[in-house]
Order: structure tokens, then C-alpha cells, then sequence
């Protein structure tokens, strides 16, 4: 049920009606017509800009198709006024028994309350995380998990058929880097003094992995040269940083569908098949780029180079994928990793970049463009910064890490639950500030608590009802006599769940599963307003042990909301709380 749908329904049904009267002429697309709720809640239930879109085409003053609508539209049970304001928009109050609907759907429908088919099984692939396999995810990398976790959920909420994938960044210079620096732990439990030279990883995570490796080849690669040992420790410590990496992953919630390695991109013939793809639809080439302004590349050079012509698909200049001494840019493993991703059926791809990639998102939106023929979409999220304090004081770097707070700090410290939900009280692009002892507050201004304790107060009243012997399944609530939910307390929390179908569609649409924990927080402040409502208005207590039916009734609006909560919850990942210690 989406009630927003089913009244846009019902305008577009009375236009046609308009149009057969010849109130409209014919021929006028519907598209634009929305109904949506308005800006402001004392103006009505919803409202539309029919009569705002259709002024033009059809000719005609806004106020004019906007009164010829509202006399259809107050005909149909549902609608108890439709007012005409300002220019021509059309504000609609709805029926009380359209919210008590709501409320039975709510719970008849269960957890299935709020999905939708609108990705018709489309194949969407999100890669993210995705990061160097050198050591612990960071903070940074928590955000990116946590944001591209609860993206594919919410895709898969919404009717997609999602992977979840990892990019295994296992092709360039720093994995040689990793390697020597386990080489000196390696050494280093040989009992011999190691010193990590600038640009080697001097955190205490690799000690582990160097004891591992003097496990299990002995004194093998002890004065040996490099030569000797450095692709198998690359591999060998690859190996376990990823264990490290997923272990990390895990203790967060986040299960991947599919890691991809770049090393196999290399030596296999991918890159060559993917530029040859590119070469043949005329967009490789052989030239001298022009030096860029301000800083410069790294992969920029002022002699010949094989180039991709990325301005014909949105770019700002175009990108080399082959240096003049014939090695691979960054940008060609990239190309072949997004040719294989097409090349295995998505219809849409999603990558989750941290804000330091910002300058990558249009050449790698150019690729996919090209190599698609413009059939696959690319939407790029970017996450921003996370700024860790503890009252209010910068959190101290991680001294097992070397150099930073790792997802493991965090997560130890408040756990998964309250990480996850707090990464998604941002939009994905905006700055983030963590605050460890703000996240754990039990307070109104902590989003986190406030939504959990919405979710504990109704199960509180469930139990506490059960044991006075009232019947507070389900299946009993759901056929409950609702009339008397006439309180506008009341009302507005049947309204807000009637959002829910709306905003989650809203939010899958636009890649923002951030939205999600913005209404939350709404629908958790609504619940409790009514319950401090009941606090002065012993009528809106949602517990009468003497009444049965009336307690029913209003305990059917409050189990509605966590039906909600819990849906929604699930999509961010977050457990909810069946009671608050």
C-alpha cells in the first residue's frame, strides 16, 4: 500500500474526468503530476501541482483547473476538503478512516509494509570499501561500509537484485610495500632490530603476519634478496590483511557477495580486451595532453601517450591509459574492472568512492559510458569525513594502527548498532562528527536512542498487556475497531507511517538510504509525543487493563510503529531494541 500512489490515482483519474467533460484538452501529459505531502503539515494531508503543471499546455489560468479539480476529487469518500491556495496548488485533508486504513495495512502487510517492485529485478552491482589491502579499515572506511551496506539494502528493499562486491586493490606499488613491511616483521621475529624507513607500515597489526610467515617458511628468506621472496609475501600478506579486512567487516555486520582482485586483471589479456573496446568505437588515440592547471597528476606527462577520449562522454579533458614507457595508468585496470562488471549483466552499477576520489567520478562515469553505449548507468556516492571526539575532544589516533582510529576503535567502543545507525544521520556527502560519548546518550538529541526507545516503550506495553490477558497478536490488532483513533496525536503517527512507502521508494531512487534514518527518528518523535500525551490524557494511554477493546485499538497504532521501525532498521543494518537497559 502506498497511499501517496493511490491518491495521485485518484487526480489523475479526476483529469481524465475533466478532459472527458472537455474541462481539459486532450493530449495533456500526466507525468509531472505529483502528490506529495506539504510543506507545511497545517496546510493539509497532501498535496498537488496538477493544476500548476497542466497551466500552460493546456492553456488556462492554475486557480481554474485547480477549483474544477477539488469539486471532483471532495466527491470520493476519501477526501474531506481539497482547499485551493496560493497559485493554484491544491491542498487535500484526508478522512480519519484513511489513517485507521493505514494502521490495519500496516499490520496485516507486516514486514512486507513498504516494499515494492519498483526495481522490477533489475541487477544492480554497489562496490564499496574497497580499500588497499595494507592493513585495518579506518574510520573513513567504516562510513563507506556502512553507507554501501545499507545502500544495497535499501535497493533490495525496493525490488532490485543486488551485489554486494569488494575491490581487492592488489595490483599496484602498495602491496610491494606491505610485503617488505612484513618482510621486517618477518625478520623481526627471527629475533633481528628491523627500522621502518619512511613509507613502509610500521603498525603492530603486521607483527602477527610476520610470525605467521616465520611459521610457516622458516628461516627460508633470511638473508636472502628481494627477488627471492617478494611475490610470495605480497600474496602471503595480501592474504591476511583480507582476512583481517573481512574479519573487520563482519564485526560491523557487512557481508559481501564478491571480491574481485585487480591482480587478475593484470597478465590476463582483461585490460587489453577493455581498451580494444574502446579503440574500436574510435575513443582510443595517441597524443600529448595539456598540462593541467593548478597542481598536477601524477599520471599526467608532457610527451605522447595513449589516450581514451572521455570528453565525448562528459569529461572535462581526456584520460591516459597507458604511460609512454608502456605501463598502465591507475585509470586502465579501472576501465577492465567496470568492462567486466558490465560485461556480467548489471544493469546499474554504484560505487561508493571516498571524498578524496571526487576528481575520478567523471572519467570513471565516462568509461561506463562508453562502454555500455550509454545502457548501464553509473552513479558515483562519495562519503565524506568523519571527525572522532570524546567529549567534545579529538579521539587519540590508534596506537595499535600507527596511524589512525580503525573501524574496530569504533566499534569496540559503542558497538555495531549505534555505528551503523549514527554513519546514516548525514547525507553520505556532507562532514560527520562522531562523538563516543554523545552516540551513547540516552537522550532526546541522540537519533540513535531516541528510535530504539520508541521501539522499547511499545514493547513494553505488548508484554505488559499479554500478562493483564489481553490478545495483542497481530492478526487480533489488524482487525481491531480503529474508530476511535481520532486524536490528532493519534492521527499524525497514522500519517507518518503512511509516509513510509513514499520515503523508502524516494530514497531508493535517489541512492540515499540516509533518508531512512531521518524519518525514523520522525516516526520515533510522533510515537512519543502520543505517549507524553497520554501522560496528561489518560484516554490516549495505550494500556487500559479494564478496557480490552480500547486498548487494542490504540496498541494496534503503537505495534504499527514498530512494524515500521523494525523494517526500517533492518535496512540500516541496526538490531532493534526490545527493551533499554
Amino acid at each position: 500500500m502506498n497511499l501517496f500512489n493511490d491518491i495521485r490515482a485518484l487526480v489523475l483519474e479526476a483529469l481524465a474526468g475533466l478532459q472527458a467533460a472537455g474541462g481539459l484538452p486532450e493530449g495533456l501529459d500526466f507525468g509531472n503530476v505529483a502528490v506529495e505531502p506539504p510543506r507545511d503539515p497545517s496546510h493539509g494531508d497532501m498535496a498537488t501541482n496538477a493544476a500548476m503543471v497542466l497551466a500552460r499546455p493546456s492553456g488556462q489560468k492554475p486557480r481554474e483547473i485547480a477549483e474544477a479539480l477539488a469539486a471532483l476529487l471532495v466527491a470520493d469518500a476519501r477526501i474531506m476538503a481539497a482547499d485551493v491556495a496560493g497559485p493554484g496548488f491544491l491542498n487535500l485533508r484526508l478522512a480519519p478512516t484513511v489513517w485507521q486504513e493505514v494502521v490495519q495495512t500496516t499490520l496485516r502487510e507486516g514486514a512486507n509494509f513498504g516494499r515494492s517492485g519498483m526495481g522490477q529485478g533489475k541487477r544492480v552491482n554497489v562496490e564499496y570499501v574497497s580499500a588497499n589491502p595494507t592493513g585495518p579499515l579506518h574510520v573513513g572506511h567504516t562510513r563507506g561500509a556502512v553507507f554501501g551496506d545499507a545502500l544495497a539494502s535499501l535497493l533490495e528493499y525496493v525490488g532490485y537484485d543486488v551485489t554486494r562486491e569488494y575491490y581487492i586493490n592488489d595490483g599496484g606499488a602498495q602491496v610491494d610495500v606491505l610485503a617488505r613491511s612484513v618482510y621486517l616483521r618477518y625478520l623481526e621475529a627471527h629475533g633481528q632490530a628491523v627500522a621502518f624507513e619512511d613509507g613502509t607500515y610500521p603498525g603492530d597489526y603486521l607483527i602477527e603476519v610476520g610470525e605467521a610467515l616465520k611459521d610457516k617458511v622458516g628461516a627460508a628468506y633470511i638473508d636472502q634478496p628481494e627477488s627471492v621472496w617478494l611475490e610470495a609475501v605480497r600474496d602471503f600478506a595480501t592474504d591476511a590483511m583480507m582476512l583481517l579486512i573481512k574479519a573487520d567487516l563482519g564485526a560491523l555486520g557487512v557481508q559481501m557477495d564478491h571480491y574481485y582482485s585487480e591482480k587478475s586483471l593484470y597478465g590476463t589479456g582483461r585490460i587489453e580486451a577493455a581498451l580494444a573496446d574502446l579503440e574500436q568505437k574510435g575513443l582510443i588515440y595517441e597524443g600529448v595532453l595539456e598540462p593541467p592547471k593548478g597542481k598536477k597528476p601524477e599520471d599526467w606527462e608532457p610527451r605522447e601517450q595513449t589516450l581514451f577520449r572521455s570528453t565525448a562522454h562528459g569529461d572535462d579533458v581526456d584520460r591516459p591509459v597507458k604511460k609512454s614507457d608502456g605501463a598502465w595508468t591507475y585509470f586502465a585496470p579501472d576501465i577492465a574492472y567496470h568492462y567486466d562488471k558490465i560485461a556480467r549483466g548489471f544493469d546499474m552499477l554504484i560505487d561508493v568512492f571516498g571524498a578524496d576520489h571526487g576528481g575520478y567520478v567523471k572519467r570513471m562515469k565516462a568509461a561506463v559510458s562508453a562502454l555500455s553505449d550509454g545502457r548501464v548507468p553509473l552513479d558515483i556516492k562519495l562519503t565524506q569525513l568523519v571527525k572522532l571526539y570524546r567529549d567534545g575532544e579529538p579521539f587519540k589516533m590508534s596506537k595499535r594502527a600507527g596511524t589512525f582510529v580503525t573501524l574496530r576503535d569504533v566499534v569496540d567502543q559503542v558497538g555495531p548498532d549505534v555505528t551503523r545507525f549514527h554513519m546514516l544521520t548525514r547525507k553520505n556527502d556532507a562532514p560527520l562528527d562522531f562523538d563516543f560519548a554523545r552516540v551513547l546518550e540516552q537522550s532526546k538529541d541522540n537519533p540513535v536512542f531516541y528510535v530504539q526507545y520508541a521501539n522499547a516503550r511499545v514493547n513494553s506495553v505488548l508484554r505488559k498487556a499479554a500478562e493483564a490477558g489481553i490478545d495483542v497478536s497481530d492478526a487480533t490488532l489488524a482487525a481491531a475497531d480503529l474508530a476511535k483513533l481520532e486524536d490528532e496525536a493519534q492521527l499524525n503517527v497514522a500519517r507518518k507511517l503512511a509516509e513510509w512507502p513514499r520515503l523508502v521508494e524516494l530514497a531508493g531512487r535517489t541512492n540515499e538510504p540516509h533518508r531512512v534514518a531521518f524519518y525514523l527518528y520522525d516516526l520515533a518523535s510522533d510515537l512519543h509525543s502520543l505517549w507524553n500525551r497520554g501522560n496528561d490524557l489518560p484516554a490516549l494511554r495505550f494500556l487500559d487493563e479494564q478496557d480490552a477493546p480500547a486498548s487494542q485499538s490504540k496498541i494496534a497504532l503503537a505495534r504499527a510503529v514498530t512494524v515500521v521501525i523494525s523494517s526500517g532498521l533492518g535496512i540500516l543494518g541496526v538490531t532493534p531494541a526490545e527493551e533499554m537497559r
